[in-house]
């Protein structure tokens, strides 16, 4: 017998759309509770009160998003998820040390979000953030940024930048200026402004240049998180490809919205007038 979540996902209910918007507030709330409260302090780690209010509130959301979707979730999803959630931990720690100011710790996350949509996608990079975050403290502050990249991510795909690829590098670049502005929120407002490896050098660079540390700090993250997104959308859309298709049709997300561009011999096939 088949696991019900492995057939057609039903559509959201109210109560599920409720506690999806739910989800989505408690993720605003804690990033604004977070900003408002927190001295910008030239720290290397967020305070105990920071870490636990980020962790609570973040939490909170991640739970409440999780419970809005996962009875639309296919069981392709959950498996999908905790690969996801290896992929970011895994390549963002790699990246984290060499010196080059990207990150790449959200690959796992857009791929999530291009094949179930804007929802999962905010889900999985709240919890990767989280998992991530008993490792390095310091990112969890920074959930609110994975959210957003999912939920961007999701909504590209709905509106076809993954089935129009020439769309995808406008959409990365949306999704880089929003993190960017979230980023660097984060930054002044829990950090102080500081930062480590590659990114922090190219803080030091626009400092040495003249700039302000605010203003500095924005353009380390703009032109960090350009490059990654684009980097990150690409990767995801190749492994979305990569992936056979009859695994990407068991998202009912992809069948929905037609994230993917048929093969050619299907859209042949289709073309082909019927005998």
């Amino acid at each position: 017998m088949s696991h019900p979540l492995t057939a057609e996902a039903p559509r959201r209910s109210p109560l599920r759309t409720v506690l999806t918007v739910l989800g989505a507030l408690a993720a605003a709330a804690t990033f604004v509770f977070l900003i408002l409260t927190q001295p910008g302090e030239p720290v290397d780690a967020p305070s105990a009160s920071a870490t636990l209010i980020a962790l609570t509130g973040y939490g909170i959301a991640t739970v409440l998003l999780f419970v809005g979707i996962l009875p639309t979730l296919p069981t392709a999803t959950l498996a999908l998820i905790p690969v996801a959630l290896v992929l970011n931990i895994v390549l963002g720690q790699f990246v984290g040390t060499a010196l080059v100011p990207i990150y790449l710790d959200s690959i796992g996350t857009v791929l999530v979000a291009f094949l179930a949509g804007p929802a999962a996608g905010a889900a999985t990079g709240l919890l990767s953030t989280i998992v991530w975050s008993f490792f390095n403290p310091t990112l969890i502050p920074f959930a609110a940024g994975a959210a957003v990249i999912g939920c961007l991510a999701g909504l590209a795909a709905r509106w076809g930048a993954v089935r129009r690829l020439w769309w995808l590098p406008l959409a990365a670049l949306a999704t880089g200026f929003a993190a960017a502005f979230i980023g660097t929120t984060v930054a002044l407002a829990v950090y102080g402004g500081t930062a480590t490896g590659a990114t922090g050098a190219v803080i030091a660079v626009f400092r040495a240049a003249g700039d302000g540390l605010a203003e500095s700090v924005l353009k380390g993250a703009i032109l960090s998180d350009l490059v990654d997104k684009l980097v990150t959308f690409a990767a995801a859309a190749a492994l979305a490809y990569a992936l056979p298709r009859r695994a990407t049709q068991r998202f009912e997300f992809v069948r929905r919205h037609r994230v993917l561009a048929a093969p050619r011999k299907a859209r042949d096939s289709e073309a082909a007038p019927a005998a």
